[in-house]
């Protein structure tokens, strides 16, 4: 099972996810942020935008499956300037400004997607993971527990919550919620792989151990330090990544 369970929240917009590999190396100089179209209560589009909107997304989507960063965010800019009421449009939009190393251009997108939609799902998952991987981690926190409240089975908002909880030093919250990822979503050693870190660092080796093999039984890369580097496609900050380190060599 593909593990980069981060980006399931895109699966059904097609995304061509980078699950333990990286996109070709996006456009170095971010864009400065700017609001895409100013906030309306939901204008009347005509049929022909609309179907102008789905081409272009559609487009940016192929774009983006093949790396192409820069057309891949021109088409879909276009999309949501046709169709703005199309929120499933802004997310993704917001996503590959993400992928791309765009952070506050995803923030931008994404933070005026809940302006304008106060309850979407898929806007609080994918802004919380930019948060997150941005270091803005109070407001991961409140973002990703947002998302949990919309959803409570919600397992990417407890693994991420999970993440952030433990480099806020909260090591209670950071199991607690890396216990309900792992639950809900046994079969992802993610979870797993967090929880026997927030363990390692609470001074539980025991315990880190333990659920490290579990981690370890359901995918045997992690056997590899290689293999870890790619934890960062996970969410994990690099100082986490290090304590992932010493589990496989002690």
């Amino acid at each position: 099972m593909n593990s980069y369970r981060l980006l399931t929240i895109l699966i059904i917009f097609s995304s061509p996810v980078f699950w333990g590999c990286s996109p070709p190396s996006p456009p170095k100089k971010e864009p400065t942020a700017e609001m895409l179209v100013p906030p309306s209560p939901s204008p009347i589009i005509s049929a022909s935008d609309i179907k102008d909107a789905n081409r272009y997304r559609q487009l940016g989507l192929q774009y983006r499956q093949q790396g192409d960063f820069i057309k891949s965010i021109e088409a879909l800019k276009k999309s949501v300037q046709l169709n703005p009421n199309h929120l499933d449009g802004r997310v993704i939009l917001g996503w590959t400004q993400h992928l791309a190393k765009q952070p506050l251009a995803a923030q931008t997108t994404l933070e005026e997607t809940i302006k304008i939609a106060p309850d979407h799902l898929a806007a609080y998952n994918a802004l919380g993971i930019v948060y997150l991987v941005s270091g803005h981690l109070e407001k991961a926190v409140v973002t990703h527990t947002k998302a949990a409240n919309l959803k409570p089975d919600n397992e990417i908002a407890y693994y991420n919550l999970s993440l952030a909880y433990h480099r806020l030093k909260d090591f209670e919250s950071a199991i607690d919620n890396a216990k309900k990822a792992v639950k809900l979503e046994p079969n992802n050693p993610h979870p797993l792989v967090a929880l026997a870190m927030i363990y390692l660092d609470q001074g539980d080796s025991k315990k880190a151990q333990s659920t490290y093999r579990k981690a370890r039984d359901l995918d045997g890369r992690y056997r590899q330090k290689w293999f870890l580097a790619h934890l960062k496609e996970a969410g994990f900050s690099q100082e986490q990544i290090k304590l992932v380190e010493k589990l496989l060599s002690s």
